[in-house]
């Protein structure tokens, strides 16, 4: 097996990857923007691995506008190299296995023979030097030091632990919640990826960090739920936008909180997560379209934030045990 250190110019090398000369490293400025001017986590933050040539990617986020994450699934070649440190945390989870993998350099490194199920952790700001022992297929996910610092409640860099092999079975859960709202992906899922995200990184905070975490994520304290004038003007964003994404972070802002404050205390006001009550949201507008006008389910569908009448047709059987039409013709 070949070793070298992989740089920018090597990179560069790569037609894919051409653009990656233009990132900076650790705080740098390597966001790409989607097609609705948002700017989302890509390949140009991560540390470099999903950019070379023995990474055949299955599916990614790319062009979705996640802006505090990015997942990608993917079949790796054994191989063996050094990466300079990225500006994200990184969560490697094993699909298959058992396979070897070596972490570090010299008489600081340590191999591990890790089966499915098994995480690797890589805190932000360091180098990586790895070795993987045999194919194997992954889900790296990348995510902002920002999100785990409005996690943990803290104004500083969070520092997680270099982990080879670990066994977290919530985390591991989480993960592959996100790749399969990936592989269904609908525009209106935003606000739970947004927090499927949140939890990911509050786990991280609590059970993998190398530093003791903010109060809020340690002890998990919601401080109360959210006063009447916050929930008016958070339940007036999403009916305005029931047919839009709406991330999280907006109805974060609309309340004047951070994204874990706001999603503790949503919760503690409704009973339920934000993503839970915009979904409730959209079916009960859908449900007084389809018995009071003659509008088409189609497009009722798209104006109550679902991909299509299929998706409508889903969902409502899953939460109401009917579909639009049945609804439509017992009214």
């Amino acid at each position: 097996m070949r070793w070298g250190r992989v740089t920018d110019e090597h990179c560069c090398s790569t037609g894919m990857a051409r653009l990656a000369c233009q990132t900076s490293r650790w705080g740098g400025t390597a966001s790409a923007w989607d097609g609705r001017g948002m700017s989302e986590l890509g390949l140009l933050d991560t540390n470099g691995i999903l950019r070379q040539p023995w990474v055949a990617a299955e599916r990614t986020s790319a062009g979705l506008g996640w802006e505090s994450q990015y997942l990608s699934v993917q079949r790796e070649r054994p191989y063996g190299a050094s990466f300079a440190a990225a500006r994200t945390h990184l969560v490697i989870l094993h699909l298959d296995g058992p396979v070897t993998v070596r972490r570090g350099q010299g008489r600081l490194s340590r191999s591990r023979q890790i089966p499915a199920g098994g995480l690797f952790i890589h805190p932000a700001g360091r180098d990586l030097t790895v070795e993987l022992g045999g194919p194997l297929s992954t889900v790296h996910l990348y995510l902002t030091d920002d999100l785990l610092q409005d996690v943990a409640d803290v104004d500083r860099p969070v520092l997680l632990a270099e982990e080879l092999g670990t066994s977290d079975r919530l985390l591991e859960q989480l993960v592959l919640s996100m790749d399969e709202a990936l592989r269904g992906w609908e525009p209106t899922a935003r606000t739970y990826v947004d927090q499927l995200s949140s939890m990911v990184a509050a786990q991280l905070v609590r059970q993998h960090g190398s530093a003791p975490a903010g109060k809020a994520a340690a002890d998990g304290r919601s401080g109360g739920g959210l006063g009447d004038r916050q929930f008016a003007a958070v339940r007036s964003v999403m009916e305005e936008r029931l047919a839009d994404p709406v991330p999280l972070a907006e109805l974060a802002a609309t309340a004047g909180l951070s994204v874990s404050q706001f999603s503790r205390q949503f919760k503690a006001r409704t009973g339920q997560a934000p993503h839970r009550f915009l979904l409730g949201l959209r079916v009960d507008h859908a449900c007084r379209l389809l018995r009071t006008g003659t509008t088409p389910i189609a497009e009722i569908a798209l104006r109550c934030g679902f991909s299509h009448q299929e998706h409508l047709t889903r969902v409502m059987r899953a939460h109401l045990d009917t579909t639009p039409g049945a609804l439509r013709r017992g009214s």
